[in-house]
């Protein structure tokens, strides 16, 4: 599919990989509209794209969002790292399928959804193919998103309606909340610890090439195709973490055991909770930061011709221009 002059509707457009993608979008001729569930709707509608405030479990406001559009991005999710199963079926499943069969509906040709490697669990075989097995973990993250490709797969049938499920890594750049924000901000109060002398591999993926990742996808038409994206580097989580700490100016974070910081942060959100706080952090993100391996990209790399244009350097230092222009507390709810 020629992308040029195409209408591409983003759900959760007020976030940072909508927000980024429509910006994109924007930049290489495409016509966006975006569906959100906040009702401030300035910043994609400085980027120049219509804006439409409602559910995506409403299937009313989903026809409505999906009338003359070309492709779908669903991006809207759920994405704590724990909480009530319940809520996450109700966002990252029953959601998915409305907009799914919204865009059906509607005659939408193309329809991206935003999985995760998070399907694969939180201990998988090194360089994991698309083909290798699911795993929950029971983590309602990874149930949920493992439970939407399950049930988004069928309703693929091109040339009418082709379907292209997108499995990210640890998406990170300007406006990350888990890789760049709140680590940044644990680190600035001397908070901030990474698990196991930081062992095993952070499968961080540039917002940018994300989003090239998933253009490629469609101009390509790999409708039924389920793909892997990272950025191909193998990283460790310490090194990762220094180097953020590096670009912030702070001091070198230190190593905990695994358990002992479970239970450190199990105790801080208890008493975050006696003092009517947020919990800033759960004790489950400990799980997804002591991932063993890498993912493979093999299939995009093979299929799509992906080839991730920003490195971590370079994707460090425009986050670093970001983040001394930016207050990043206003980020976090």
């Amino acid at each position: 599919m020629d992308l040029q002059n195409k209408t591409l509707l983003i759900t959760g457009i007020d976030e940072f990989i909508g927000l980024r993608a429509a910006e994109l979008a924007i930049a290489q001729g495409m016509k966006v509209r975006g569906l959100q569930s906040s009702t401030n709707k300035d910043k994609a509608q400085k980027l120049g794209a219509e804006v439409i405030v409602g559910s995506i479990t409403d299937a009313a406001i989903a026809q409505k969002a999906c009338q003359g559009v070309d492709v779908v991005l669903h991006t809207a999710q759920l994405s704590e790292e724990a909480g009530p199963l319940k809520d996450f079926r109700e966002i990252n499943v029953a959601g998915a399928v409305n907009m799914a069969k919204a865009a059906k509906n509607a005659g939408v040709k193309c329809f991206v959804h935003l999985s995760s490697v998070m399907v694969y669990g939180f201990n998988y075989s090194d360089r994991i193919t698309e083909s290798g097995p699911l795993s929950s973990d029971n983590n309602p993250y990874c149930q949920t998103k493992i439970e939407a490709e399950t049930e988004l797969l069928p309703l693929n049938s091109p040339p009418d309606f082709g379907l292209i499920i997108i499995r990210a890594g640890d998406i990170y750049g300007p406006g990350s909340i888990p890789w760049i924000v709140r680590p940044i901000l644990m680190m600035r109060q001397k908070l901030f610890a990474y698990a196991n002398e930081g062992q095993g591999v952070i499968n961080h993926v540039y917002i940018d090439n994300l989003i090239d990742a998933i253009f490629l996808a469609v101009a390509k038409d790999a409708y039924g195709e389920i793909f892997n994206i990272t950025d191909g580097e193998e990283t460790s989580w310490k090194e990762y973490f220094m180097r953020l700490a590096a670009m912030e100016g702070a001091s070198a974070p230190m190593s905990i055991p695994k358990d002992e910081m479970k239970l450190f942060l199990k105790l801080r959100n208890q008493g975050q909770k006696l003092f009517r706080k947020k919990a800033d952090i759960l004790p489950e993100s400990v799980d997804f930061m002591t991932r063993p391996h890498a993912y493979s990209i093999a299939k995009a790399q093979r299929l799509l011709d992906y080839k991730p244009k920003v490195d971590l350097e370079k994707g460090l230092s425009q986050t670093k221009n970001w983040l001394q222009n930016t207050d990043i507390q206003k980020l976090v709810k």
